[in-house]
């Protein structure tokens, strides 16, 4: 395919996007179709240009790699839309849109097609998944590339399972556990659950070049760590050197609280705060249309608000030592997880394998942090009992050749 190059000046802010409805495919390369697959998102919403700009600024140097790549890459655009407007989004939050309702009424095989922009490009979105997903004769990783709408420490994001974990530790970057927890819907979720390696990334504020060079660095690092390129093809001292200057020291941060908000909240974030800054317990960090919104807990505020559209006021977390990372993979590795269902007020879910129905009553003395540990960290209350899940394909790939697993 023809891939034009994009100039990236060297001085801020990135340049404004051009970009025509339904243009996703950034590039497609594939070397050795039998390989592993990488898919890369960016800019799944329309505020966040600087994801798309790193894959046009690298799509250039793959399409002369040719051959030398070892499996397949797809560099996929968001919402083109949004993007065109220059807006987080047009009738709803693209990236909190992967329910199973919506992913039915917008199917490739579907007839029904609404007037909301979102269904169009989620449309078109899964035709492309589905298609890499039926081929994909080896393992396949996803990168989802973000912003954030204030000045920011970039930093990786991952769903709890040991395979996600595995491949996130190959870069030096500050990693977000648990925030699956907090959020419902999201695209790296629903390709998390095809059985996808998932990564998501906030590479720094929405319209700064920096946060172009970061996504840049991490893709092609991504590339090297999936196995399609190899080092003579990705210059990795380089590529981590950005991400480390810009990340400082990697830590595991667990995301314990999100604060969720609403149009009608009139939510108004307390001016200052920067991701990671620390907070105490009582801290007045925002005010709303019902007065102050105060820290639950202390620890340290995470993705601060200041912008007009979203539903994420801001995340509280905490820091986690090596030592309860350790002693999770080796729960999980010797099968605690299938047993928890013998603990008293817990049970099996009648129709979800990766769930379980936790009486809380019953079940007080085993706080929610030991079903953390096994992974469980979806939360849904329901008949005053709690449903905790998991994700799947936690330790197995179902698209690693069977030589592989063996």
């Amino acid at each position: 395919m023809q891939i034009q190059p994009l100039k990236i000046p060297s001085t801020e802010p990135v340049p404004d996007i051009d970009i025509a409805e339904g243009e996703h495919i950034v590039g497609e390369f594939v070397g050795d179709a039998e390989g592993p697959s990488v898919i890369v998102v960016g800019s799944i919403h329309g505020n966040e240009p600087s994801g798309l700009l790193a894959m046009r600024k690298i799509a250039p140097a793959l399409e002369k790699l040719g051959s030398r790549i070892k499996g397949r890459i797809y560099l996929i655009a968001g919402n083109t839309r949004a993007l065109r407007k220059d807006v987080r989004y047009l009738d709803l939050d693209l990236n909190r849109h992967w329910t199973p309702e919506t992913i039915e009424l917008n199917k490739p095989s579907s007839t029904i097609r609404t007037n909301r922009a979102e269904d169009a490009e989620q449309r078109e979105l899964l035709e492309i998944f589905e298609r890499i997903f039926l081929t994909a004769k080896d393992e396949v990783y996803a990168l989802d590339l973000h912003s954030t709408s204030a000045e920011s420490t970039p930093f990786a994001m991952i769903g709890d399972t040991l395979r996600n974990r595995d491949f996130a530790r190959n870069f030096p970057a500050t990693i977000l556990l648990g925030i699956e927890e907090q959020l419902n819907e999201t695209i790296l979720e629903y390709i998390n659950n095809l059985g996808a390696v998932t990564l998501g990334f906030e590479a720094g504020e929405h319209r700064q070049k920096t946060a172009v060079d970061n996504q840049e660095a991490l893709i092609w690092l991504s590339l090297y760590h999936s196995g399609c390129l190899s080092a003579e093809d990705v210059d990795v001292a380089r590529h981590e050197k950005t991400l480390r200057e810009a990340m400082g020291r990697p830590r595991i941060i667990e995301i314990r609280h999100r604060h969720a908000i609403q149009p009608e909240d009139d939510f108004r974030m307390e001016p200052g705060y920067e991701n990671f800054q620390p907070v105490k317990k009582g801290e007045v960090l925002a005010h709303d249309s019902h007065g102050e919104v105060k820290a639950v807990e202390g620890g340290m505020v995470l993705m601060p608000l200041y912008q007009k559209l979203g539903e994420d006021g801001f995340f509280l977390g905490r820091e986690i030592l090596p030592f309860w990372l350790w002693l999770s993979r080796f729960l999980r590795n010797v099968g605690i997880a299938g047993l928890m269902f013998l603990l008293p007020g817990v049970q099996r879910h009648p129709f979800e394998k990766e769930s379980l129905i936790v009486n809380t009553q019953v079940a007080r003395l085993f706080p929610l942090q030991i079903f953390h540990l096994l992974g469980f960290r979806k939360q849904l209350w329901k008949g005053g009992k709690l449903v905790v899940s998991r994700r799947k394909y936690d330790t197995d790939s179902p698209f690693r050749k069977a030589s592989d697993r063996n």
